[in-house]
């Protein structure tokens, strides 16, 4: 059996000691190497212009040669008019990066030395640059599909006779949310080359799993020839007139007899339960960014 990626010398490539080992002039160097790779043209944010512009050592920043405007190795990225120095971002970045179960606002801090208020803002924005820049193609192939219902807990009362059935919608928290999962899988010929897992992920907020928000999505993020693997839900009843749908019956197993399982989407939720989160209501409003207003996400 291949080994996982994560236990190979390759996920290894940069570490929080070695960039906390960084001086400010390392970090620099490897933000422009990041960003603009070897060389001594840089990019201007502003018009585009690749050039060999005016660099102002004292400050770190660019002249640009074409519209004579300032710029940084950060200038139009999320750590724009960053006052941090550089290498405690690059550290909090693979702190989040590593911690695949989640991380607190309160652990980045103390780790990193900073406030809560401090952490708390840049994990946003590390959140946020993951949702802007995330591929929004249609998967294709062998794609499996779950909800998972998360938030809005009821506590049951104290005393047996004053307790209410907490299966029934009257009696559940309204702010009760549904995560909406579908992840491509790879094809069996990536898998023995040593893949695992799923090669892509796309999450949605829905208030609950049903036919008309997936028939809404499913044009959009299934490709036409997939196959679909999923529950008994009657959410996906409709899938059938447009794809091929493998369903398996969680009630009666855990794999159908021929096979068929959504065991990536259940994998991705054992994972996603494990930190706490405070999530918004379905089309709440929230900061659009550029690449949205040109794609726009489904409001459900």
């Amino acid at each position: 059996m291949s080994l996982h990626f994560l236990l190979k010398a390759e996920a290894r490539t940069l570490s929080v000691v070695q960039v906390l080992a960084m001086s400010d002039d390392d970090a620099f160097a490897l933000f422009r190497h990041l960003r603009w790779g070897e060389g001594k043209e840089v990019v201007c944010p502003h018009c585009g212009m690749a050039h060999r512009h005016y660099f102002r050592p004292t400050r770190k920043i660019w002249r640009c040669a074409g519209c004579q405007e300032d710029f940084s190795v950060t200038s139009g990225t999320i750590f724009a008019f960053h006052k941090l120095p550089l290498r405690l971002y690059l550290a909090a970045a693979i702190l989040f990066a590593n911690a695949v179960k989640g991380i607190s606002a309160l652990q980045v801090g103390r780790d990193l030395g900073v406030s809560h208020k401090t952490a708390y803002v840049l994990l946003h924005k590390l959140r946020e640059s993951l949702l802007v820049s995330r591929d929004e193609s249609a998967l294709q192939g062998e794609i499996h599909v779950d909800g998972a219902y998360v938030g809005g807990t009821v506590r049951p009362a104290n005393k047996k006779e004053d307790r209410v059935d907490r299966r029934l919608a009257e009696n559940q928290d309204p702010d009760k949310r549904c995560i909406l999962v579908m992840r491509e899988a790879y094809t069996e010929a990536e898998v023995e080359a040593g893949n695992a897992g799923a090669r892509k992920t796309l999450t949605f907020i829905l208030n609950n799993e049903n036919q008309a928000d997936i028939g809404k999505l499913a044009p959009v993020y299934l490709a036409k020839g997939s196959v679909i693997c999923a529950d008994e839900a009657d959410a996906y009843d409709r899938l059938p007139a447009k794809y091929a749908v493998r369903r398996v019956n969680h009630g009666k197993a855990y794999r159908a007899d021929d096979g068929t399982t959504n065991n990536l989407a259940e994998s991705y939720f054992s994972r996603f339960r494990r930190p706490r989160l405070v999530l918004p209501p379905p089309g709440s409003p929230r900061t659009t960014t550029a690449r949205e207003s040109r794609h726009p996400p489904p409001v459900l």
